[in-house]
Formats: structure tokens, C-alpha cells, sequence
């Protein structure tokens, strides 16, 4: 476990040093603050709550922004350190290649972590200071949910990294993966539920679909698993259904961390330096 510590705290460092990582924290913590005030500017007549608001904008954000975040921060993790000649060293010391993979996941989920707590705390905590905290734990299900959507895309990137050969493809399939997840997945599915009129064996299915995707499992959890948010959020019909109660939500969040990042151990086990 030092060993895999001492990895994660290698690439921690690396990743504080990188400036596009800092200036997108920095658009992070501007677009949150933004929304924040935007988002709860209105709601003072209608008796909504602004940090339940500010939830709801900042789920949509971090739908779009995190995922692609994490896959820039992983998409080149084991193949640019192949192009770079690095890998070789690496493993070229005292240490299992589930270590290698193990310490990278932790040194970048912890640069999430850092991310989403400063961009997102600073709007919660000034949102909260000055209209109240009554959505508190939305608000804080939603840092913590961002930071696993982060680590599922991150365990995405790492399975790209492992499978090709050069940088550049991984770089492709990492923005073609974010724009299958976060922008055509859905587009697909809600054509297919109006060609079919919500009728028929999609609309049946249609819970369960979302789960194939990460980006919807962090939607739905944020959007539908508090009353105070569910009103806001145009989904409080689904949750009055019960389709996909939060235990499964978040059960369906870990799988995609967990899934992607076992396959990305295992062939990385198999994979020549």
C-alpha cells in the first residue's frame, strides 16, 4: 500500500503543476459561482430553496465538465508514458503493474477531489451564507457524486490508455467517448422514445438504459433522490414512480468506476512495456 500511496502522491504533484488543470478549476469555480447566484436570483417569491436550485445548475455542469476533465487527465496515463519511454522505467522497479494503475487512479482522483471541492464549495458555502442551508445534503451528495462521475470517466480513460498504442488514438477515443456519453447518448435515446410515442418495450426499459450510461446514473441520483431538488429538476414524476430508487443509483456509480478500472488492471497486466 506505500508503494501505491507514493505513486498517487507522484501524481498529485504532477497534476498541480499542470496549468490547464489549474485554469480549469478556475472556470469550474467562476461557472459555479455564477450559476449559484443566477440560479437562486429568482427563486424569492416562489418559496424555493437557492441552494437546492444551485444543485440543479451545477449537476448540469458537472455533467458536461468533469467527465471531460477526468479523461484528459487519463486518457494518456499508460501510453504516453510508453511514447515517453517512461513506462519501461517505471516498471522497472520493485512493484506490481495493478500498483502502477492503483496509484495513477488515486493521484487523479484526488485532483478531482481538489477541483470539485474548491469550485463547488466556494458556490455552496456562499450560497448558503446567504439564503440558508436547507438543501445541505443535496448539495453535499452532489460534491460527492461529482467526484465518482470524475473517477468513473477516469477509470474510462485508464481503459483506453491500456488498450491502444499511441497517444493520438487514445486522445480520440477519449473525446469520442465523452461525446457518445455526455451529448448523443441521450439525443438517441429521447428520439427512440418519440418515435415510439413513450410505448413499447423502450419506454419499458427506459430506467434501465439509463443506466448503461454514467452521466445519466449522476443525473438521476442528484436530480430525483431529494424533494427539495426533485421539484426543480423536472423529474419528480419519475421519482413518484420509484423506478431507480438512490441505493441503485449509486450501486450503478460504483460499477462504472469499479468495471472499467479492473478491466483497464487486467489488460494492463497482460500488455508489454
Amino acid at each position: 500500500m506505500p508503494t501505491v500511496l507514493i505513486l498517487a502522491e507522484k501524481e498529485f504533484r504532477d497534476g498541480m503543476r499542470n496549468r490547464w488543470l489549474l485554469a480549469t478549476t478556475l472556470v469550474l469555480l467562476a461557472l459555479a459561482l455564477g450559476l449559484a447566484f443566477l440560479g437562486s436570483a429568482p427563486v424569492g417569491h416562489v418559496g424555493a430553496a437557492p441552494l437546492a436550485v444551485a444543485v440543479v445548475s451545477l449537476a448540469s455542469l458537472t455533467v458536461f465538465l468533469l467527465p471531460l476533465m477526468a479523461l484528459m487527465l487519463a486518457f494518456d496515463a499508460v501510453v504516453g508514458e510508453a511514447e515517453r519511454g517512461t513506462l519501461l522505467l517505471l516498471l522497472s522497479y520493485p512493484l506490481r503493474r495493478w500498483q502502477v494503475i492503483a496509484g495513477k487512479f488515486l493521484g487523479h482522483t484526488a485532483l478531482l477531489l481538489v477541483a470539485t471541492v474548491t469550485g463547488y464549495g466556494g458556490a455552496g458555502l456562499v450560497v448558503a451564507a446567504a439564503a440558508g442551508g436547507e438543501a445541505a445534503p443535496a448539495f453535499a451528495v452532489l460534491v460527492a457524486s461529482s467526484v465518482a462521475l470524475g473517477a468513473a470517466f477516469l477509470a474510462l480513460g485508464y481503459l483506453i490508455s491500456t488498450v491502444v498504442r499511441e497517444r493520438a488514438t487514445a486522445a480520440g477515443l477519449a473525446v469520442a467517448v465523452w461525446l457518445v456519453l455526455v451529448v448523443l447518448y441521450d439525443l438517441v435515446l429521447l428520439g427512440a422514445l418519440a418515435a415510439t410515442r413513450g410505448q413499447g418495450p423502450i419506454a419499458a426499459l427506459f430506467p434501465w438504459v439509463l443506466l448503461a450510461n454514467p452521466a445519466d446514473v449522476f443525473r438521476l441520483l442528484n436530480l430525483s433522490g431529494f424533494a427539495a431538488v426533485r421539484q426543480f429538476s423536472g423529474l419528480s414524476g419519475l421519482a413518484a414512480e420509484q423506478m431507480l430508487p438512490p441505493a441503485v443509483l449509486a450501486a450503478a456509480l460504483a460499477a462504472w468506476i469499479a468495471v472499467p478500472l479492473g478491466l483497464a488492471t487486467i489488460v494492463f497486466g497482460r500488455r508489454a512495456p
